[in-house]
């Protein structure tokens, strides 16, 4: 095995992250759902913008709540099993939901456990992948997975408009299930959980390296190390500004810019199309995101797309026309989910990769809790006032205060923090 690996003009690794982008473009396909779907519920059922935006926001939390779990998880277990699980959870609910005819199975089937199958492949993933399988080039490939759920959004938004508006949303979700179900066969045949399974080293590792179980954590571990993180300022720094990530990205623009834009008289398939536009700035931005995290301080790249994310969220409310709603995509689009590949460094440098997983899981956590919780209010605002404009201007705010909490972040291994991790070198 070992003389086949190394006779491989390619690294297997980067088949790996072949396979687990594919699988976080499917699932960021699932999760960009709503947005297309609050429309055609409001006319289809009559419910009021804050009921669906509460089923969105049940997605959103255990999307983030089954990270922390699935992280700990795949420490313990290595992540395929893990992705064989999401993506099936996926299928199923998304197949059922095509059939709901009340909120509660809006809640039930969207919410709970669509939101648990995607929490498992989702971002916890391309974190553990990449620290498994990679010490150089992991700001890159972290920058790949981020701009792989960018496709997602790309991808299938204007697609799912498309169907919408052409056969209607039940048939946009039995496609979602389909895309879901599609992933089960590559999983099985080509993922593999570690380097060790393949007779290879990480990607730029010393070759003396030990990969066989060298990242997996007993669950008494798993409990001390987050015991101890807990204790620690710097997760709570990366926590709090994840969180503001969360609610100023998917949880306020993935769930209402649609919406957003139909309030202002600009047709449903057109706004799908600028969201997808968003996502095409997510791609770019994302891969820049990780090129830069390789060579410069992440603390300070956080900070700047921070800032810009809350000046073009300030702009928002004046901006009301297809033309300056397609320039805020291309602004916002940018930084979207370029946070994710210098926060991922920044907690691997402090935590150690071994424990990236686990820890991870609970910083993306707070992401999501802060998803969930401006799809909801959002949708509360805007029947509450009619328009998004306290909503926008309240997350622009939070961006401004995400930029100062990533400069207070100290980079660099907390050894009285987590004494049995194995910290990653800071550039690597």
């Amino acid at each position: 095995m070992v003389g086949a690996a190394q006779r491989r003009t390619i690294h297997y690794g980067w088949i790996i992250v072949a396979i687990t982008s594919l699988t976080l473009l499917v699932a960021a396909g699932v999760r960009s759902a709503p947005g297309v779907m609050i429309h055609p519920l409001e006319m289809e059922f009559g419910w009021s913008r804050s009921s669906i935006s509460f089923a969105v926001a049940i997605g959103l939390l255990l999307y983030g709540l089954a990270g922390p779990v699935a992280g700990a998880l795949m420490d313990r277990f290595g992540p395929t099993r893990l992705m064989l699980l999401g993506v099936a959870l996926t299928a199923i609910s998304t197949a059922l939901a095509a059939a709901i005819s009340a909120l509660w199975q809006l809640n039930l089937l969207w919410g709970v456990f669509s939101g648990l199958g995607t929490g498992i492949a989702a971002t916890v993933l391309g974190a553990t992948v990449a620290n498994r399988w990679f010490v150089a080039r992991r700001g890159l490939v972290i920058g790949i997975f981020g701009a792989a759920t960018s496709a997602g959004q790309l991808l299938f938004v204007p697609l799912l408009m498309w169907i919408v508006t052409g056969a209607g949303w039940r048939s946009a979700s039995l496609v979602l299930a389909a895309c879901a179900a599609a992933m089960i066969l590559p999983i099985v045949l080509f993922m593999r959980d570690d380097p060790a399974a393949v007779g290879a080293q990480p990607f730029g590792a010393p070759p003396q390296t030990d990969t066989s179980t060298s990242q997996r954590l007993p669950a008494e571990g798993t409990l001390e190390v987050m015991r101890r993180a807990l204790r620690t300022p710097m997760f709570w720094l990366l926590a709090g500004s994840f969180f503001i990530c969360g609610a100023t990205s998917t949880g306020l623009i993935g769930t209402h810019f649609i919406p957003h834009s139909i309030d202002h008289g600009i047709p449903e398939a057109t706004a799908a199309g600028t969201l997808a536009l968003m996502g095409a700035m997510n791609f770019v931005g994302t891969i820049g995101s990780g090129y830069l995290t390789d060579r410069y301080d992440p603390r300070k790249l956080l900070a700047i797309y921070y800032t810009l994310r809350g000046l073009s969220l300030f702009i928002l409310p004046m901006v009301t026309d297809f033309s300056g709603l397609a320039i805020f995509a291309v602004v916002f689009g940018l930084d979207y989910i370029a946070t994710v590949p210098p926060t991922v460094v920044l907690a691997s440098d402090i935590f150690g990769r071994r424990h990236v997983g686990i820890v991870f899981g609970w910083i993306f956590a707070a992401h999501q809790l802060g998803a969930a919780l401006t799809a909801y209010l959002g949708g509360v605002a805007r029947d509450a006032f009619g328009d998004y404009q306290l909503a926008f201007i309240s997350a622009g705010a939070l961006a401004l205060l995400g930029g100062l909490m990533a400069l207070r972040v100290e980079r660099g291994p907390i050894s009285e923090a987590l004494p049995s991790s194995s910290p990653a070198p800071a550039n690597a």
